[in-house]
């Protein structure tokens, strides 16, 4: 398995002679060889994330460099699919901008070797200059709640993202509000920009089967709960994420939406060792 994207604007420099996957995994090994330690968020099995810069541009670079037959068995008797390089989050975000769904924006790619094993990859993605995940945006909702107007579009936003990678057949696998980066000058706007991330796990298939659709759903809901939800707040996002509507949903749709409730309050009891706030459904 060799493949290899190179961004137009990025055939510059020493990557104006690259010509395949090789050359390009030589220099993502340079460059994060050359991190300072900073600039290095994860760095374990068989994967480094770092923020770096090229030609005076900020990026963040995820270098795959193999995770070893006995992870992919832990993974595997675990019955969580492993994660075996950065093809997988290159096609989940091609996809995604199929949709006109906000996400990454990718500069480079590249993977080799028919080891899963052993396979080398790395995706190389411009840096969200500007912006705040949500967790971070939303943190003081329930004491200081935003204007009404801007509450709505992130609600709606959150859903149409939902509703249409899923309607995809893509399942993030890891979808919390903080894997949403939030470009405030965009708040004005109906459709502020709002970037999905973190995709190395998500999985796409011809259709999301239902207990994925809940686990996204319920981890969403789980990082949203000490925000100071409102009944109607749910509601809306309900009716926005549905295609048949709020009758639908809560009509013959209403089992998933009381599985997504049941794993999102187990979720934050696990995390969090405390009872959630008040529900939206009991105030």
């Amino acid at each position: 398995m060799t493949e290899y994207y190179l961004r137009e604007d990025m055939a510059a420099g020493e990557l104006a002679a690259v010509t395949g996957a090789a050359q390009l995994l030589q220099w993502g090994a340079r460059m994060a060889d050359g991190a300072a330690p900073g600039d290095v968020y994860r760095h374990r099995e068989g994967r480094k994330t770092l923020r770096c810069h090229w030609r005076g541009r900020p990026f963040f670079l995820k270098l795959h460099s193999g995770i070893g037959w006995r992870e992919i068995a832990k993974n595997l008797l675990q019955l969580r699919a492993p994660v075996l390089g950065a093809a997988n989050e290159y096609r989940a975000v091609r996809a995604l901008e199929r949709l006109g769904v906000d996400t990454l924006s990718v500069a480079a790619y590249a993977c080799r070797g028919r080891n899963p094993a052993t396979r080398q990859s790395l995706l190389l993605s411009d840096e969200l200059v500007g912006t705040v995940s949500l967790e971070e945006y939303c943190a003081d909702w329930a004491s200081a709640p935003p204007p009404p107007d801007i509450r709505l579009r992130l609600l709606c936003k959150l859903a149409d993202t939902a509703r249409r990678m899923h309607g995809a057949g893509i399942n993030h696998r890891d979808f919390y509000l903080c894997h949403f980066h939030l470009d405030p000058a965009t708040l004005e706007r109906p459709r502020p920009r709002c970037h999905l991330i973190d995709l190395h796990r998500a999985q796409l298939r011809r259709c999301v089967p239902r207990r994925w659709r809940v686990k996204d759903l319920a981890g969403l809901y789980f990082s949203a709960m000490d925000c100071g939800l409102s009944r109607r707040d749910v509601l809306r996002f309900i009716r926005h994420y549905s295609a048949g509507g709020l009758r639908a949903a809560l009509g013959e749709q209403a089992g998933l939406w009381r599985d997504v409730e049941r794993r999102a309050l187990q979720l934050y009891r696990r995390d969090h060792r405390r009872e959630p706030p008040a529900g939206p459904w009991q105030r």
